[in-house]
């Protein structure tokens, strides 16, 4: 199912624990980390689309989650050529994504990598909100960017300080004298449920130096079918 412009439909999935850390899943059989995310089936609401593959790639169920915000409008990415089926070039260009920000309310526990036939990752770990871009394929990066800046002022602090993602960026008093984060009405952002920020500034191209710490969580013990970049039936769709 693709658009006019050849882009196809896909929700892309920021979850959260307690202390507001994020999921980051170790695509299989490769060194590429990334969020869980896939395509709107037919039919389908980019909620429905999102609970589906929380479940199909992080073994999740409506009840283990709380839906906190989403991104307000689609954020695009082309996918390079050598990555798309041959027979599907020249009218798919890539994915256009509508991110949800999400709350985890189980445990680590209820989360299994192997929910579906085709797992997505064989390992997990969390990270700080503000993920390394370079250990996520190139051709994402941008989308990442755009996804974690538009939601980071919707993430619980684990602490109360009142710090701001950037400076300037200060909530305004409405008439009802509730806080909007965005200086503006709520529906001029993205679409919040609780108006909440990301602790700590914006780190520059969201680049560390550090590896990625190995205190991951691993599948299961058994070796994974491998999965390649490219769905053999489809054009690349993740």
């Amino acid at each position: 199912m693709l658009d006019r412009e050849g882009f196809r439909p896909n929700v892309g999935i920021i979850l959260l624990n307690q202390r507001s850390q994020v999921f980051w899943g170790k695509r299989i059989r490769t060194h590429s980390w990334q969020f869980p995310q896939g395509g709107i089936k037919h039919g389908e609401s980019p909620e429905q689309a999102m609970f589906r593959e929380l479940h199909e790639e992080v073994g999740l169920h409506p009840e283990h989650v709380r839906i906190i915000a989403r991104t307000r409008d689609w954020l695009r990415y082309e996918v390079p050529d050598h990555y798309i089926r041959r027979d599907a070039r020249g009218h798919y260009k890539g994915q256009k994504q509508i991110w949800f920000l999400l709350q985890l309310l189980g445990r680590d526990s209820d989360m299994n990598l192997r929910a579906s036939d085709h797992p997505e990752f064989d390992a997990w770990r969390w990270h700080d909100y503000w993920v390394p871009l370079e250990v996520v394929i190139e051709f994402k990066r941008n989308v990442y960017q755009m996804a974690l800046t538009e939601l980071a002022r919707y993430v619980p602090r684990p602490n109360h300080q009142n710090r701001y993602l950037r400076s300037g960026m200060r909530g305004h008093r409405r008439e009802d004298g509730s806080l909007d984060s965005h200086g503006g009405h709520p529906e001029h952002g993205a679409l919040p449920v609780d108006g909440l920020r990301a602790e700590g500034p914006v780190p520059e191209h969201f680049r560390s130096d550090q590896p990625v710490p190995d205190d991951f969580h691993p599948a299961v013990a058994d070796v994974l079918a491998p999965r390649g970049l490219e769905d053999p039936g489809t054009p690349h769709d993740r």
